[in-house]
Order: C-alpha cells, then structure tokens, then sequence
C-alpha cells in the first residue's frame, strides 16, 4: 500500500485526460467555499475578468454593479464609457501592485496624484486612460469621475462577499517623481512619454506576492468576515512587451509567475481560492482551439468552455436557479452559438497599434 493506491482517476494523466475527448475532461475545479445566486460577487483586473461578470448575470448571479450607467442611457452607449464591465469604472486593473494602488486610495490611506493628460484638446485620466472614450471636458470633471469611481470600488469591495480578481501583467510603468503606478505606458494612449520619469519594471514572484496579499489585508481590514477572494490568471499572452525578449517569452515567464503567486496565496491565506481559467484555454491538451487566428483572443466557444467549467464546479446549492440561464442564440446552420469574446474592454491592445507600424 502507497499513496497513490487510493487516489481517484482525475489524479493521473491517462484516465483523466488521455483517454478523455478533450472536451470531456471534467473535475478541474470545485468550490472551496458556497458561491450562491444570492452571493455579492464584484470583479476587477485584466480584460478576462469581464467574462467573469458577464456569465454571472446572465445566469442569474448577484453581480454588484456599484457604478452604473446614468438613467435612460443606452446598454450599447453604457458600455462604450465603460460602464458595468467591471463592478466600477476603474478600467483594466492588470498588476497586483494597481490593486494595491487602487485599495489604499479607496481606504484613504494615500490620495491620487493630481495630475491629468491632455490630448487633441480633451483631458485624460492617467490612472483610467481611455475610460472616457474621447476624454473629458476639464480637468475638474476628470477629478469629479475619478472620486466617484473610487467611492464606487470602496462600496464594491466593501460591501461583496466575494471578490473575484484575474491578474493579467507583471510588466508595468511607474512615476520615478511619485512612487505611483500608471496601468498604461505614458504616451501610447495619451500623456508625453518622459524617460527620466517614466519608469519600466517587470515585476518578480516576491514583488507581486506581497503587493497581492497587502491588497487582500487592506479589503478585509476593518471587516468581520470576508469576502472570500477567488483569483484567476488571465489566459491572453501579451501584446507587446519592453523586457527585451521575445513576446513569446516574454508571456510565458510573466504567465508562470502570475500563476505561482495566485497559487501559493490560495493555498496560504484562508479564504482564497484559484479558479484555472488560465490551464483551461492554454493547456496543451485543447491544441489552441479556443484561440482566434491571430493566436491572442479567446474565442467565444474559450470563454463558453472556461464558464461552464466554473459553474460545473458548484455545489447543487450553487447551480443557477431554474429559468435563469438564457435560451443560446442559434446560427444560420442551427448551432448554437458561441458566447461572444467580443465587446471585451482592454487598454493593452493598443500597444498593438505600435507594432503595426514597424
């Protein structure tokens, strides 16, 4: 008799996944903790998180919406100033080290920069950059937007019961001046690149571990319970990298230390778990289906496959009640089609626009 005696199939390869349809591969994850329809769930970090929100809602989930769209604006017009893509407007959060940022100026333990970019006549806010489509009018109402989302974070992380949070870069830009992060390089969205100023940094497992465990100290500070915290590890490789290497590496190593910290922080704090959406697309088992040809989107059949994993892995308790699931949108051919990668709100991208030029 020896450990592995008395282990179920999903431990080993050749039962759980050699022998499977690549599509029949179950039991990748299961709930540590209830998550309920009736569970306060708020989302924040990389573009994937926002399918996080998306699935939740439409299956009848309590998805907290802390800054929604003004009254009597249309979803189409909502969406396209970001509102209800993440639990408020904050933007891609990609960088531990943001949410961090983004928590001690919620608790008040530091206050933004009062700085502001301008481009083409309109005002940006460097720590939101293109949340406002086509920029504010005045610097007053960029501050006036800028208080407002952070008094809606403050509500969303105070008041869920479960945080979900896809960390998505370890590369990142910082203020030599001010010891503050910038979620984009200054001057490819807006704002005058400064090199003497503009600091590059790839962040290390050291670096991003502490900044994510003294954000998830800071949220539950003050709190009796909770909220629970759920990390992912976004599965989109980079658009473009500074660390010198190829952007292949480049994703690669930032990927493994991104999946490393959320692994070791799961299985150390109380309360903490890691769902794979990150294996479950770039697993080498699902042979890039779940890619668009350009090899860096996630598909809709991707982001379908990942949510199914994510509510198959649910207690009873936790299935989406009767009549809450949406009826699929069938094709020309009669297929059902394909949750939409589409619509999908991500600055990195337009670090694509750059290489384009080359």
């Amino acid at each position: 008799m020896n450990p592995y005696d008395i282990l179920p199939q999903e431990a080993f390869w050749s039962p759980a996944v050699a022998k499977k349809h690549m599509l029949d591969i179950s039991g990748l994850w299961k709930a540590p903790f209830p998550i309920l329809p009736k569970t306060r769930i708020a989302t924040y970090g990389s573009c994937f998180a926002q399918h996080f929100s998306k699935a939740l809602v439409a299956r009848g989930y309590t998805w907290m919406n802390a800054e929604p769209a003004p009254s009597g604006v249309a979803e189409e017009t909502a969406r396209h100033f970001n509102y209800g893509v993440f639990s408020s407007r904050t933007g891609n959060i990609y960088t531990t080290s943001l949410l961090r940022q983004w928590v001690e100026w919620a608790m008040e333990k530091s206050v933004p920069p009062a700085i502001h970019w301008e481009k083409e006549g309109r005002i940006h806010d460097p720590f939101r950059p293109s949340i406002e489509p086509g920029g504010f009018g005045s610097v007053n109402e960029m501050i006036r937007s800028r208080q407002t989302c952070i008094a809606a974070f403050r509500d969303s992380i105070m008041q869920c019961s479960l945080l979900v949070f896809t960390l998505g870069l370890t590369e990142s830009w910082w203020d030599a001046e001010g010891g503050f992060e910038y979620p984009m390089c200054p001057g490819t969205h807006a704002g005058t690149f400064d090199a003497d100023r503009h600091v590059f940094r790839n962040q290390d497992y050291g670096f991003v571990r502490e900044n994510l465990l003294k954000a998830i100290s800071l949220i539950r500070q003050g709190r009796e319970k909770g909220p629970r915290i759920l990390l992912t590890v976004s599965p989109v490789p980079l658009t473009a990298t500074n660390s010198g290497n190829h952007v292949l590496v480049a994703t690669m190593e930032s990927k493994s230390i991104l999946r490393a910290v959320a692994g070791n922080v799961a299985a150390s704090v109380k309360g903490v778990s890691y769902f794979p959406s990150y294996e479950i697309i770039n697993s080498p088992v699902f042979r890039g289906m779940f890619f668009e040809p350009n090899l860096r989107s996630v598909n809709g059949h991707g982001v379908g496959h990942v949510m199914n994993c994510f509510f198959a892995g649910l207690d009873k308790k936790g299935a989406a009640a009767p009549g809450t699931v949406p009826a699929q949108r069938k094709s020309r051919r009669g297929d059902p089609e394909p949750a939409s990668a589409d619509d999908v709100k991500c600055d990195e991208e337009l670090l694509d626009v750059f290489g384009r030029q080359k």
